[in-house]
């Protein structure tokens, strides 16, 4: 059988190819996990020109009159490149998440983008009773997180992130516990935001040092969304809440259109990237 032979110009070409393939398909993980994981130049162009090679390989094997520049080489290729690319990315996501910080230490740390403290959840501290505005600026911080890169709000302490307990919140349910509070919590975000969004939130209790005792907090740990989150109110239309510093606020009709769409753009890649966005930004979450 006579084999015919490859131009010598042919291989430099597929070289270069490979190349800047290899390049661009890191540099498009390296600016998807930007700031959650660090994923090094030169070490992820190697493992996307492995996958460039094991997809020739393969297709070579299974066709073997398959040409080097034919849809077939090029499309396996491709993919075993980006499937490399993404199972590097994700084990580089998992080692490389930071150990998430105590309930003590948030409160030492004070408020910031990522970081809200609430007195109470359902109580007015200036009247001493149960305030349904309480509960909503809960439930609009906790959408305003979703909203943007998630975050974490700690109920049970004061501005100065000095413990409050939750006796007072206690006080407004039926067994005056940790299990029941958070019964109560989770369905008021899935009444309020939607069972999809309420997924994305975790809670739990800890206990932190006041004088020579000590007083229980609350912290709701929401992942950033993958799709918008609206805070729905009695006989009130839906509402779009996002973090922007410090502080929650409420968009407008044409400034939450214009925050959609560019957060959670429609076309099929932009979404992907999107969903890809959303479950690696939690990895740097506090």
């Amino acid at each position: 059988m006579r084999v015919e032979a490859v131009p010598v110009w042919a291989v430099g070409v597929a070289l270069v190819i490979a190349l800047l393939a290899s390049w661009l398909v890191s540099w498009v993980a390296r600016f998807l996990l930007r700031g959650r994981a660090r994923l090094g130049t030169a070490t992820s162009i190697v493992i996307a020109m492995l996958g460039i090679a094991v997809g020739l390989m393969l297709t070579g094997w299974l066709m073997p009159s398959a040409p080097v520049f034919g849809a077939v080489a090029i499309g396996l290729s491709l993919a075993l490149s980006v499937a490399f690319m993404a199972t590097y990315a994700a084990v580089a996501a998992h080692f490389q998440r930071p150990q998430r910080a105590t309930l003590a230490e948030l409160a030492s740390s004070g408020e910031s983008s990522r970081v809200e403290f609430k007195s109470t959840a359902r109580v007015n501290l200036h009247t001493g009773k149960r305030d349904d505005r309480m509960e909503q600026v809960v439930a609009k911080t906790v959408a305003a997180f979703l909203n943007a890169d998630g975050g974490t709000l700690v109920i049970g302490v004061d501005d100065a992130g000095n413990p409050l307990g939750l006796d007072a919140d206690f006080g407004t349910i039926k067994a005056p516990d940790a299990d029941r509070f958070e019964l109560w919590l989770r369905d008021f975000l899935t009444t309020t935001l939607g069972q999809n969004a309420a997924a994305l939130v975790a809670v739990d209790f800890a206990e932190l040092p006041v004088g020579e005792g000590s007083a229980l907090a609350c912290r709701v740990a929401a992942q950033p969304s993958p799709r918008p989150v609206y805070l729905r109110g009695k006989g009130s239309a839906p509402e779009l809440w996002v973090r922007t510093g410090n502080s929650t606020r409420q968009l407008s009709v044409d400034e939450a259109t214009e925050y959609v769409m560019h957060r959670w753009p429609l076309n099929l890649g932009s979404s992907i990237a999107a969903q890809f966005r959303a479950g690696v930004r939690f990895s740097e979450h506090r």
